[in-house]
């Protein structure tokens, strides 16, 4: 079963324009994917107010790289799973270590703390 024309055109169209930024920085795809979610990761963080810590800004780059790569999918007209992997690990690893360290400061923090009142206690 085939897509609608219209949602094939869309993802024409979006892949057209992902082809166009590629062409015009010249880096690889491995690195646009890597700025890319930074650029999501922090504009949702602005846009929702939330921390980094919190999991609201990594959703939204979870959502931003389904939605590319579903749309990957409907312009190739199949799975490419090599790239389709290699984008989301790329797109998805700092700003989800990001989120953890941000959630983990304070953990960290505590124990410091700890050490510090039982060396001079």
């Amino acid at each position: 079963m085939h897509a609608p024309s219209n949602v094939h055109g869309l993802a024409l169209y979006y892949h057209s324009f992902i082809d166009w930024i590629g062409d015009g920085t010249g880096l690889p795809d491995a690195i646009l994917h890597i700025h890319a979610g930074m650029l999501v990761l922090m504009v949702a963080r602005i846009a929702t107010g939330r921390s980094l810590g919190s999991f609201v800004p990594l959703a939204v780059v979870v959502a931003a790289e389904a939605f590319n790569e579903i749309m990957d999918r409907l312009s190739f007209g199949s799975w490419r799973w090599p790239d389709t992997t290699s984008d989301i690990l790329n797109t998805l690893f700092w700003p989800a270590v990001i989120c953890l360290a941000v959630r983990l400061r304070p953990l960290a923090a505590e124990r410091r703390a700890r050490r510090m009142r039982r060396g001079r206690a």
